[in-house]
């Protein structure tokens, strides 16, 4: 059963958000002439969210098993799409969602990375948790609060290797 979820999971992360995105990038011949990608195809917030929760799927293995490069590089993409979603979607029923972003989620972030810089798997489990439970704030104040993001329990690839290997950094 497991094995169906990590699959299904996959597929629906491929069609949601790799298709769109790449289709909007086939247009851009097209859009030399016409716009730009951004007023052809604009992503809606929930591409971005169902990216990020991919990547904080990711970013709690690489940290779980102190892959701390693979950790880190998960954090900066996170941070890449809050400002990516910020940047397409800039006002979510009627709230600055930056501001909103930075205010709810920002903290933890930057907990994240300090426990990435030290390399301390305890402080990273608390600053995880953190983040968390920031995600499942801003649902809240949204009129979300039925998207519960939680600690994965599975990885949401079964096709990468989690684990630090003898020749990344120590």
């Amino acid at each position: 059963m497991k094995k169906i979820n990590s699959f299904s999971m996959l597929i629906l992360f491929i069609t949601t958000v790799s298709i769109p995105i790449t289709y909007a990038s086939d247009l851009q011949p097209m859009l030399q002439k016409s716009g730009t990608v951004q007023e052809t195809y604009s992503p809606g917030l929930g591409e971005f969210m169902l990216a990020n929760q991919m990547r904080h799927a990711k970013l709690w293995f690489a940290g779980k098993d102190e892959n701390w490069e693979l950790a880190r590089y998960e954090l900066d993409e996170i941070k890449e799409g809050f400002e990516d979603a910020g940047k397409f979607n800039p006002v979510f029923k009627g709230t600055d969602l930056s501001e909103m972003l930075d205010k709810l989620i920002g903290k933890p972030l930057l907990e994240v990375g300090k426990a990435i810089e030290l390399k301390d798997g305890i402080k990273f489990v608390k600053a995880f948790e953190n983040l968390t439970n920031g995600c499942n704030s801003c649902h809240q104040a949204t009129r979300h609060g039925f998207i519960i993001i939680k600690i994965p329990t599975i990885p949401p690839a079964s096709n990468q290797d989690f684990s630090k290997k003898p020749n990344q950094e120590k």
